[in-house]
């Protein structure tokens, strides 16, 4: 090099790669020591030939604190290594293979277990997070419950006391029984909840609601989500549990609580593969704990909550032609009779009528209207029934007689979608009942009094014919909707209606009866609704509760 090397720069040379001198003296210091150990002689190296940081090493000892949590995470037993649990289905072999540093991201420091360790194993890293996640989301003592039970019992009993083994799940879309068949009978599934026990009778008694402006107030949500839309709500006649199912094959039971800040509880589920439930319904015989659900089949279930059994009703005898779906069916107010609606159109529409207890078929009333029946409600008393035609002909049918005693026509029908009734008047020979409201697809409401029809005076032979007029004029018409009605329901004591339409969001409003007039405090732009799809009242401890499903599967319920 031409150019002369100043001394910081030989300096730093002979660091790197070392002078000649420094390389003579290794190479005679090499051969020293070979000397040495070839005879055998220890060797000893002076500690003035070593600089102070080469004879010692800092190991830093880990705190009290990382020892207490060393000893915690060795003490958390793997989720994989539970007893009773089922061994992983598969094993990835890079997880043996691969490391991953603990130190260099944030997030992940938080699962070394001292402030040293940085490298670990793939399997050591799965365990860890496995361990942080219990930390924080602890296994519920339910989870936990139900786990022992399953590993300690591996037979079931039945009341009568007969042991029956446990029967392999089918594909087969007639074994759909036994997928289900072994659910909790009601007095296991509510052994921990004695509140539910209690009845519904109010305790606080009957109170007149003010007309305009209603006293109500927003309870915790029951479900903010669902797989599917809501479209069956339902709450016990006398117990506090509600009754939700929409088509995505599963129908769940929620506990409410009255005046509780708490939110309601899921009880069970229970759940049908290829069965999308359009109808479920209590039995309002209190005494009868059975559910009947149906869908868009031949046949539809029938869930005894006592014993835990689903028993399959595969066809109505005789009548099997005429009714190819059982998706749409109510159970009279006594309980002691189905409606179905019939698929066959002669002449109108048909319902067919089973008992409730053999669940045979033991009438059928034929109503004529233009496009078949819409809708069709059950008498107060249950012994008739409200039948609505889409043309807007609504037709009194009763079941002593098993025939037609009056037919009327609805004021300015124009497709009507739906009817309900609601109050009472005592007894009667048109079912009892103080109201019936009528919807159609222009959003119009009609609300007649049934009492006035009641009391009017006979003038003809056919006595029940005489009390309904031909053309009733309405009480109020309700125009506060633009879209399709589809839900109207009247409240337990008679005194609010609610009127929904799922074709529109936030499209519910509450009317005041006997006024007829729309609360104007309530809902407001702030509530939230959805696109509703399920409506129901019921009285939970002597609380009006008013419960709201929607397309999205979230269910909210209001106390008044």
């Amino acid at each position: 090099d031409p150019r002369e090397k100043d001394e910081e720069e030989l300096e730093l040379e002979n660091m790197l790669f070392g002078s000649k001198t420094a390389f003579g003296k290794e190479i005679g210091r090499y051969a020293e020591q070979s000397r040495k150990l070839g005879a055998g002689e220890e060797e000893a190296e002076s500690d003035e030939e070593l600089e102070d940081d080469q004879l010692f090493f800092l190991d830093s000892e880990p705190s009290a604190t990382a020892l207490a949590k060393l000893k915690s995470n060795e003490d958390t037993p793997d989720l994989d290594e539970d007893n009773g649990r089922d061994p992983p289905a598969w094993a990835d072999s890079d997880d043996d293979r691969i490391r991953i540093s603990l130190a260099t991201a944030s997030r992940l420091r938080k699962l070394r277990k001292t402030e040293e360790e940085d490298v670990i194993s793939g399997k050591d890293y799965i365990r860890r997070l496995k361990h942080q996640y219990q930390k924080l989301h602890p296994v519920p003592q339910w989870v936990s419950d139900a786990h022992t039970s399953r590993q300690g019992k591996k037979r079931r009993r039945t009341q009568d006391g007969e042991e029956l083994t446990d029967a392999s799940t089918s594909d087969d879309e007639m074994d759909v029984d036994s997928d289900i068949e072994s659910q909790q009978p009601l007095a296991k599934l509510l052994r921990d909840a004695t509140s539910l026990t209690r009845s519904s009778t109010s305790s606080l008694g009957k109170r007149k609601l003010k007309p305009e402006v209603i006293d109500i107030r927003q309870a915790k949500a029951i479900a903010n989500s669902g797989p599917s839309a809501i479209t069956s709500l339902q709450i016990h006649p006398t117990l506090p549990i509600l009754l939700a199912s929409g088509p995505s094959s599963r129908m769940d039971l929620y506990h409410l609580h009255s005046l509780s800040p708490k939110s309601s509880t899921q009880l069970t589920s229970l759940w049908m593969p290829r069965t999308p439930f359009t109808t479920t319904a209590f039995h309002p015989n209190p005494a009868d704990a059975r559910i009947f659900l149906s869908a868009r089949r031949r046949y539809f279930h029938v869930w005894n909550l006592g014993s835990g059994h689903v028993e399959k009703i595969t066809r109505v005898y005789g009548h099997a032609d005429e009714q190819r779906s059982m998706e749409r069916f109510k159970i009279s107010p006594t309980g002691t009779h189905i409606a179905f609606l019939g698929t066959a159109r002669k002449g109108g529409g048909i319902l067919n009528v089973l008992d409730a207890n053999s669940l045979q078929w033991v009438a059928q009333a034929r109503v004529e209207g233009h496009g078949g029946i819409a809708e069709f409600a059950w008498w107060a008393d249950g012994n008739g029934l409200c039948i609505a035609s889409k043309n807007g002909e609504i037709t009194e049918w009763s079941m002593a007689q098993q025939r037609t005693i009056a037919r009327w026509r609805d004021e300015g029908a124009v497709g009507t979608t739906t009817i309900a009734l609601g109050g009472r008047t005592g007894a009667s020979k048109i079912g009892g009942d103080a109201w019936i409201a009528v919807g159609s697809s222009a959003g119009i409401v009609n609300v007649y009094s049934r009492r006035k029809w009641a009391n009017s005076p006979a003038t003809t032979a056919d006595e029940d014919n005489a009390r309904i007029p031909s053309a009733p004029k309405p009480e109020k018409v309700l125009d506060r909707l633009t879209t399709p009605i589809s839900n109207l329901v009247f409240s337990p004591d008679g005194q609010v209606l609610a009127m929904s339409s799922r074709w529109k969001k936030d499209a519910l409003r509450l009317v005041h009866l006997p006024t007829c007039t729309v609360f104007r405090n309530w809902p407001t732009a702030n509530t939230p609704l959805g696109r509703i799809s399920a409506v129901c009242w019921g009285e939970v401890e002597g609380v009006v509760k008013l419960v709201v499903g929607n397309e999205a599967g979230k269910i909210r319920c209001w106390e008044l």
